[in-house]
């Protein structure tokens, strides 16, 4: 199609209006009017057959930061030029000069101009070669359009959309029915579809029936123009499967401002709900065991009783010593359990020896529980202190066996044998040892215990469930 304009100016108005044909002149171009020219917001200029610059507007000035001379430079009004990869261009290799060289439109031909003060504009040419009504070149028109905002929002965009695939963190888009727009990396990793099994799908895949009234509020939400910050709920990947993370929704909006849909931020935290988890069993625990051995340490000092404030002092010190034995046992493996073999050698210590031994050890290795393992220590503690003051090893004859098997249903039973010792009475009433024995081993363990007061010496049979 062949438009006939009357003049230069019509001609660059045609080329800046874009529209799609071959632009004839019919006069000079002396009698351009360029109050209609520098009235365009684009830059704009004019050359001749040889493309020596015969007009410029403002625009032009502006992008190129200097005002070439007119009717003597050639191509284009830029100091410098670039090819885009950051190459030199020789300006008689720019989009103008290819236009007039071949005598054919270039649209959108690249470039960097680089301004007399360093600063550099990325532009893109638009010059359409002019024609006098017998057919011949006259010139071009170009138009300039600086493209800096939309390289560095193609930046921000790539940078963005690189950050989003690397996060860690699921991040998904979706529209206002819930559809799944986008799908990064990371919520290929935690729900198990690739992303091209879910785009176009709603979001409902991923959430549990029982939990879809989630997906109902939260869009409603979103189309109000809230935030949610960390949701914390339960998903379910492909494989079924559910996984415990926290949301962070935002809406997404238009260059107008209205809101169209809905980022996702998904946080898998089923390692922190453990960890939540575990820290309240073992406050429970400790809770527990703190109880616990208050009321033991409680039960001590209260109902031990002696004859001078001295004997006091020792008994009680010792019961604690070997509640605190036991606890340390217990502390060395995290609370897992005490070595029964630990527990009796620490108690019977001062009899165990490469020579004369006055107590022997017999029995398969064996981790207690934390409750009966503090019952068997206090109960091996009582019975050591009466051997030492009453009974086998307060002779240096009297012998000691303790000795132990593990029977069905996870029962110990512990022996505690006494021989050589001085004649054995049996005691007219119930002692304090006894009765802490009792309660530790029959009260707190459900356990058993009993006394066989033989004359040799005394057996002690201990039953507790490990």
């Amino acid at each position: 199609m062949s438009v006939i304009r009357s003049n230069w100016a019509e001609a660059a108005v045609a080329v800046g209006a874009g529209w799609p044909c071959r632009v004839s002149v019919l006069h000079a171009p002396a009698v351009v009017p360029s109050q209609v020219l520098d009235q365009l917001p684009a830059a704009v200029y004019i050359t001749d057959a040889a493309g020596k610059i015969i007009y410029f507007n403002e625009p032009a000035a502006a992008l190129w930061g200097c005002r070439p001379t007119l009717n003597s430079d050639q191509w284009c009004g830029s100091w410098r030029l670039y090819w885009p990869d950051g190459r030199l261009m020789r300006h008689d290799e720019c989009p103008m000069a290819v236009a007039l060289k071949e005598r054919r439109i270039v649209r959108g031909g690249e470039a960097i101009a680089e301004r007399p003060d360093g600063t550099r504009v990325p532009f893109m040419a638009f010059p359409t070669p002019l024609y006098d009504g017998s057919g011949a070149m006259v010139g071009a028109v170009n138009m300039l359009v600086d493209v800096s905002e939309r390289q560095r929002g193609e930046r921000v965009a790539h940078r963005l959309a690189s950050i989003v695939e690397s996060s860690d963190d699921a991040i998904v888009s979706k529209d206002l029915n819930g559809v799944i727009a986008t799908w990064n990396k990371a919520a290929e990793r935690l729900f198990g579809y690739f992303a091209e099994e879910v785009i176009g799908k709603p979001i409902t895949i991923i959430i549990p029936k029982d939990r879809l009234d989630e997906e109902t509020d939260i869009l409603r939400r979103i189309r109000r123009g809230e935030r949610i910050d960390h949701f914390e709920t339960v998903r379910q990947r492909k494989d079924g499967s559910l996984i415990n993370v926290s949301l962070t929704v935002s809406p997404v909006t238009d260059g107008s401002g209205k809101v169209i849909g809905a980022s996702k931020i998904a946080r898998d935290i089923t390692e922190q709900k453990r960890r939540e988890e575990q820290i309240a069993l073992l406050a429970r625990e400790a809770e527990h065991r703190t109880k616990n051995l208050l009321a033991l340490a409680q039960a001590t000092v209260h109902l031990t009783q002696a004859d001078t404030p001295d004997e006091l002092k020792a008994a009680i010190d010792g019961r604690l010593q070997a509640l605190a034995k036991a606890h340390r046992l217990l502390a060395q493996s995290r609370w897992a359990g005490a070595d029964l073999r630990a527990i009796v050698a620490d108690e019977l210590s001062p009899y165990l020896g490469n020579g004369d031994a006055r107590a022997e050890i017999s029995g398969p290795s064996l981790k207690l529980d934390p409750d009966p393992a503090q019952a068997v220590a206090m109960a091996l503690h009582e019975l050591s202190t009466n051997a030492a003051k009453y009974g086998a090893l307060s002779i240096p004859k009297g012998r000691v066996r303790v000795e132990w098997q593990l029977q069905s249903g996870r029962r110990l039973r512990l022996q505690w044998i006494e021989k050589g010792g001085p004649r054995v009475v049996p005691p007219q009433r119930q002692g304090f040892g006894t009765r802490l024995m009792q309660r530790m081993v029959c009260g707190q363990c459900n356990g058993d215990i009993d006394f066989d007061w033989r004359k040799e010496g005394l057996v002690c049979a201990i039953t507790v469930v490990t």
